[in-house]
């Protein structure tokens, strides 16, 4: 995911009822932290997370990655790595901004892997002077949502089964500070349909609608 700190519309989604009244199985998220997260950190990430899947219906069981077990069983699941620091102390102003990318999903041979990262320490540098425009007491919730954003655009390569970007939501190849820290972010249309016709979105349905019976 290229990042670039030009201008570029943010895309809101339409309400979207393809799915009304279904229960989604969850998906198994696998989260492994080269440095553990602040605890409001975590929870702002993931709060944003549920907020940018739940037009589709899509939930997430987190689960640490160093604690699963070999019986551990899930319809679906993603594996995801933060490197890096996902904290907000040392900020410092001033330093030249972030430029590669964000966070990025394996392919293998032109598949798509379940297995994805995030560079924590890029997404802070990249964010760093706007990080420092706000409260201290907000900034680790305000990381932790951008980091959500973030870890939704990965998840939209491996759930939708696709290398190709979006064009103005969440699934868009770039991002701008604004995108990341202000007001909200959703998948576009055409991004909300490539998750709710992807066969992970059959198998979830499946599974929940086995499991309600």
């Amino acid at each position: 995911m290229k990042i670039v700190s030009v201008g570029l519309l943010l895309a809101v989604l339409p309400a979207f009822g393809g799915q009304q009244g279904a229960m989604l199985a969850p998906i198994a998220l696998y989260t492994q932290f080269q440095q553990e997260p602040p605890a409001g950190l975590l929870e702002a990430m993931r709060l944003e997370l549920a907020s940018i899947m739940a037009p589709m219906g899509l939930r997430f069981d987190w689960r640490s990655l160093n604690r699963s077990h070999s019986d551990d069983v899930s319809v679906e699941l993603a594996v995801v790595t933060f490197k890096g620091r996902c904290e907000v102390s040392r900020l410092m102003p001033h330093v030249v901004a972030h430029s590669g990318p964000l966070g990025w999903t394996h392919v293998s041979e032109g598949a798509i892997l379940p297995f994805a990262d995030i560079d924590c320490d890029g997404v802070r540098n990249f964010l760093q002077n706007g990080l420092l425009g706000v409260r201290a007491q907000d900034r680790d919730e305000m990381l932790g949502r951008a980091l959500g954003r973030v870890l939704a655009h990965e998840l939209y390569h491996i759930l939708a089964n696709t290398q190709h970007h979006g064009s103005g939501g969440v699934g868009k190849a770039a991002y701008t500070v604004q995108n990341l820290l202000e007001g909200e972010f959703q998948f576009d249309e055409k991004e909300s349909a490539a998750l709710l016709t992807s066969k992970a979105h059959e198998l979830l349905s499946l599974s929940g609608s086995d499991s309600s019976k």
